[in-house]
């Protein structure tokens, strides 16, 4: 047996888990969460981490700036890193705010918004068109959230806050949800969005428990709708690059990668 292929079976270890990239810090909820919600693990065609952060409320994080919350998040996102997260976002779109804390604590790359692909899909509209916001609560949708994501603060911006359920429920932390009257709030509130502003070219879902009706929204505006998931499964694909075989690769052994955590190393294989 030669020393390369000896060499090539050695594996090295240094994180708690592993094949788990993606780290998703959560809020400390019980409201159903329908495939398609972010904190339904089945939504997402990869393997995730979740951490909840006790005392984050939906309420607290959305209508009170999640004030007195930073050092939890900042706790949180640390120990899904030293479990084996290479990548960090959050479940809900109001905590933009603390992307550049989060992002400076952990060392890794952060994605804590939705709100984040707004420059990139203004980017790719025609001219004369511009993204729209649909947010779960527009009164308290404030300017350093959107300052925080790198979103242009003449956006428009409409909420389902005057819908009868969808904000209702997530909002209250409700333990049941009418799905077509949530459903119907956010068509409505997309409506509402396009007929203010009519150059409207893409729509853009802030709250990440929207994305289960992005594909009934897209159809009902006839417009390109954007959300989490199309973030997070971007976001991750960046952290795990696809391998397409041979002949552009070939077999290769463990390879060691340092953690950008202080006092912490880590080993990968180098094939996900």
């Amino acid at each position: 047996m030669t020393e390369s292929s000896t060499h090539a079976r050695v594996a090295h270890g240094g994180k708690a888990v592993y094949g788990a990239r993606l780290g998703i810090l959560m809020l400390d909820a019980r409201f159903p969460r329908i495939p398609g919600d972010m904190g339904n693990a089945g939504t997402w065609p990869f393997p995730v981490l979740y951490r909840v952060v006790k005392d984050a409320s939906p309420e607290r994080v959305v209508t009170q700036k999640a004030t007195g919350l930073l050092q939890s998040f900042l706790d949180a996102a640390r120990e899904l890193v030293e479990t084996g997260a290479e990548g960090i976002t959050t479940n809900c779109g109001f905590l933009s705010i603390y992307q550049r804390e989060i992002a400076a604590h952990v060392q890794v790359p952060v994605a804590t918004s939705s709100l984040m692909q707004a420059p990139f899909i203004q980017s790719i509209l025609p001219p004369g068109k511009r993204v729209g916001i649909l947010t779960i609560s527009a009164r308290t949708l404030l300017p350093e959230h959107l300052a925080a994501a790198g979103v242009n603060p003449n956006t428009p911006v409409v909420g389902t806050e005057d819908g009868r359920e969808f904000t209702r429920v997530i909002i209250g932390d409700l333990p049941t949800m009418d799905v077509a009257a949530a459903e119907q709030d956010i068509l409505e509130a997309g409506e509402r969005l396009v007929a203010q502003h009519r150059d409207i070219g893409a729509v853009l879902l802030e709250c990440t428990n929207m994305s289960p009706y992005a594909r009934t929204l897209s159809e009902h505006l006839r417009l390109p709708v954007y959300d989490i998931y199309s973030f997070i499964t971007w976001f991750h694909a960046g952290l795990g690059p696809r391998d397409f075989g041979h002949p552009a690769s070939v077999a290769r052994a463990w390879q060691p990668t340092i953690s950008l955590l202080p006092g912490r190393s880590t080993e990968r294989v180098g094939d996900p």
